[in-house]
């Protein structure tokens, strides 16, 4: 029944479309562009004045702009691992930030949504921030093979930054392999100094950017990291040149793929600590490197969007951008982020932020342009997510999902293509490592723990956007349902 409902679905969706001749008979070009640790009040469309995103608001302008568009989670693994397979991750068991060594927390039996697209006759490809571990049994095999991976899960190609950039190892992974490793300086990565190596405490007055908590293990380019790391020096990178080579793959791939549809996950980190944008970018605004960082990613959505204008893609390519979770100032180092904030509010007018479970931790930028079907300059109150994507995008090109596949995805065509009737999702969950949202319509249930006897709240949001009044008590009947149906979503296999 569930397949058959689905098929439908698919079938008006299409019919749809095709009837308004904006799609033909055409399937889209997707990116999704997922940014890093950025708030719903760090960009101008949604109220910033200290940080310019000329590029991030014309997308805005040119398509819609949700106001209740979530993450799944308030931090980047988890958010990552239920954007791909369309699954919660509290799920399963070992979705928590991933550490260096990790190995490949979604397996190669689980239907991802890539996998989707490819049975529709996309290309596939992910570039930037991966954390989501490579390959099995005791770590990555940094000088062999690194899989399984990207390539096992349904992309066809992939150049990462294979955990965070606060995190060894500082190198980028192409498909399968370590780019640019020499075999004579063989890589290792690890918990313990295996050779006494100066760090972010013995070498503290030798850092470019000082750490202020956890961030003082090896020390790469200046900067303190988590993990240790030895060899490898033909490979690693140097901060401020991710973002450039992010794009330049990600156009190289792009123009390799333009006569077939394509779907790119495009995974900045630029926000992510440390901070360290290009120095082409560095002072351009008064909120110090954060701010900046944030200036530099807007280039690169200019970048990819003068990349798909050139090569006449604009018209029918669908692009997504997101955030993995909202802000955080003072995540590990010192870098300005909380002295010069000024007046800015990075989760706008929403309480808390990275690894909350308030809606400043999930509540984040979420904006849709797709010129032939998305009219322009729209705004939409309709509750989406990340995680929702992978079922949203099967039904818009007519691919079937597989029974079992994306289990938490929620089929929303209408919604993310702005069609008056749309109905948006029911509910939200906002999972984070300090507890779980829970929102239904107006209200919000908070737990703030992750174990299940932890304190619980009821927030009204249509009357307290900043969570700032528990009014569980005085509406009893709505905290015991929210309460039930979060027992009842918790407890779905």
């Amino acid at each position: 029944m569930k397949t058959l409902l689905h098929a439908l679905t698919c079938c008006i969706v299409l019919s749809c479309l095709v009837s308004s001749g904006s799609a033909e008979t055409k399937t889209p070009n997707i990116i999704v562009i997922m940014a890093d640790d950025l708030g719903y009040g760090d960009v101008g469309c949604y109220g910033s004045k200290a940080i310019p995103t000329p590029h991030i608001d014309a997308l805005a302008s040119d398509g819609l702009r949700f106001t209740s568009g979530y993450c799944s989670t308030s931090t980047c693994t988890p958010t990552r691992f239920a954007f791909l397979t369309g699954m919660y991750a509290f799920r399963q068991q070992g979705t928590g930030i991933a550490p260096p060594n990790a190995t490949s927390i979604i397996k190669p039996s689980t239907e991802t949504f890539p996998e989707v697209l490819q049975k529709a006759g996309y290309k596939t490809a992910v570039v930037g921030k991966w954390h989501l571990g490579l390959g099995e049994g005791k770590g990555p095999d940094w000088n062999g093979e690194l899989k399984p991976g990207p390539l096992e899960i349904g992309f066809d190609y992939c150049f990462l930054l294979p955990t965070t950039n606060d995190r060894v190892p500082s190198v980028y992974v192409e498909n399968h392999r370590v780019r640019d490793l020499d075999p004579n300086d063989p890589l290792w990565v690890g918990n313990k100094n295996p050779d006494g190596q100066p760090t972010g405490v013995t070498a503290r007055d030798t850092l470019k950017l000082d750490w202020s908590h956890g961030h003082n293990n090896t020390i790469h380019n200046g900067i303190g990291r988590i993990g240790f790391f030895t060899g490898g020096h033909a490979a690693r990178w140097r901060d401020e040149d991710l973002a450039d080579e992010w794009v330049k793959k990600s156009n190289e791939w792009i123009k390799a793929n333009k006569d077939e549809p394509f779907f790119l996950f495009f995974a900045s980190h630029d926000t992510h600590v440390p901070r360290m944008p290009h120095e082409r970018f560095q002072g351009k605004t008064s909120v110090g490197l954060r701010g900046d960082a944030i200036v530099q990613l807007d280039w690169c959505v200019g970048e990819l969007v003068k990349t798909l204008d050139e090569l006449k893609l604009t018209e029918n390519t669908l692009i997504v951008f997101c955030s993995d979770n909202g802000p955080v100032l003072d995540d590990g180092y010192k870098d300005g982020a909380v002295e010069k904030l000024g007046d800015h509010l990075p989760a706008g007018p929403y309480r808390g932020g990275k690894y909350t479970p308030f809606e400043g931790g999930t509540r984040t930028p979420f904006i849709v342009k797709w010129p032939e079907v998305v009219k322009p300059g729209q705004t939409s109150d309709k509750m989406i997510t990340t995680t929702d994507l992978g079922a949203t995008f099967a039904s818009i090109v007519g691919q079937e999902v597989p029974e079992g596949a994306l289990p938490d995805s929620e089929a929303l065509p209408e919604t993310l293509l702005g069609e008056a009737d749309a109905k948006g999702r029911d509910y939200v969950v906002e999972e984070a490592p300090r507890g779980i949202g829970l929102r239904v319509g107006e209200w919000k249930l908070v737990r703030e723990g992750r174990n299940k006897n932890s304190k619980l709240s009821l927030y009204n949001l249509a009357k307290d956007p900043g969570e700032t009044a528990d009014v569980s008590k005085a509406n009893q009947m709505k905290f015991n349902e929210l309460k039930e149906l979060l027992a009842q979503i918790e407890a779905e296999k």
